[in-house]
């Protein structure tokens, strides 16, 4: 029962504002880094996930961004549990047939 009111906001009567400030700076610390597109905090900051730019971030490096976004989130921010770190690398390819 205490992760489960963990996840969710107010359950602990956490102020909004602090709730708030928490998922921001997890989308912040992920967007610091270089390749990085968007980022989101989702599931009440249980899990982030990042969209790096396919040009600049090739599938090995996604994997090392992955790895040290979730090392300085370790570092740098106090919260329950684990927070699952994912990275998205898309390539698209687009074309018409007229």
């Amino acid at each position: 029962a205490d992760t489960l009111s963990a996840a969710r906001p107010g359950a602990r009567r956490e102020l909004l504002e602090t709730y708030i400030k928490r998922l921001k700076k997890l989308e912040d610390i992920a967007t610091g880094f270089d390749g990085v597109a968007k980022a989101y905090a989702l599931q009440a900051g249980r899990e982030i996930r990042i969209i790096v730019e396919s040009q600049k971030v090739n599938d090995e490096k996604a994997a090392f961004v992955a790895k040290e976004i979730a090392r300085k989130i370790k570092d740098e921010m106090d919260y329950p549990g684990q927070i699952k770190v994912t990275v998205i690398r898309e390539m698209r390819a687009v074309e018409y047939a007229r």
